[in-house]
């Protein structure tokens, strides 16, 4: 018989050992202090238990309610731990984190002209998006561009959280990935404020 802990990560309730939560008590601490000295470090936590949540919620079935401390352990391998950003300037270390990672696309609103589908399949395919414009108005003076770019608005999800954010370009979703995305982002809103 174990002990049960209900927590709310990422903003869902889950039931988790108590082995578990004190592993997973213990690497939200290390995170926390590791990211201390950011300025977008509540940001860049809010995603990573954002992150966490949606890898919970897939280990979870009928049959299985609770998670235990493998799924913790693999939670955290996925994502990494900050000894591995502290350790990012090695070329192994580096490797580890440009390897591909679920690839989807979605539109991109961040950088859309209309609603992000071009944005989008540039991400997707690495792609200049000037380039998938311009190929989308060529077929639009072709008469299949605007009832292609339609199924696709209709079709394609958008990418609202950072992970879909860097799943859309085809990257690994771990905290290396999670931090430099919210770090860019926290960037752009600064420099938007300074005009």
């Amino acid at each position: 018989m174990k002990i049960t802990v209900s927590i709310n990560l990422g903003g869902y309730s889950f039931s988790i050992d108590e082995d578990a939560y004190a592993e997973l008590k213990r690497y939200l601490k290390n995170l926390e202090f590791h990211f201390a000295g950011e300025e977008s470090s509540s940001e860049i936590l809010s995603d990573i238990e954002t992150r966490m949540a949606e890898l919970f919620r897939a280990k979870l079935t009928s049959y299985k309610q609770v998670i235990n401390i493998e799924d913790v352990n693999q939670v955290m391998t996925v994502l990494g731990t900050p000894e591995d950003i502290s350790n990012a300037e090695g070329p192994t270390t580096r490797d580890k984190f440009s390897s591909p990672g679920y690839h989807r696309m979605y539109r991109d609103t961040d950088h859309r002209a209309i609603g992000g589908v071009c944005a989008g399949i540039a991400a997707y395919w690495d792609m200049e998006l000037w380039l998938v414009r311009l190929i989308f108005l060529i077929l639009g003076f072709m008469g299949v561009g605007i009832l292609i770019y339609l199924i696709l608005y209709i079709v394609l999800p958008e990418a609202k959280t950072t992970a879909e954010k860097i799943e859309m370009k085809g990257h690994p979703v771990n905290i290396h990935n999670i931090t430099e995305s919210v770090k860019r982002e926290f960037d752009t809103v600064t420099k938007n404020m300074k005009r």
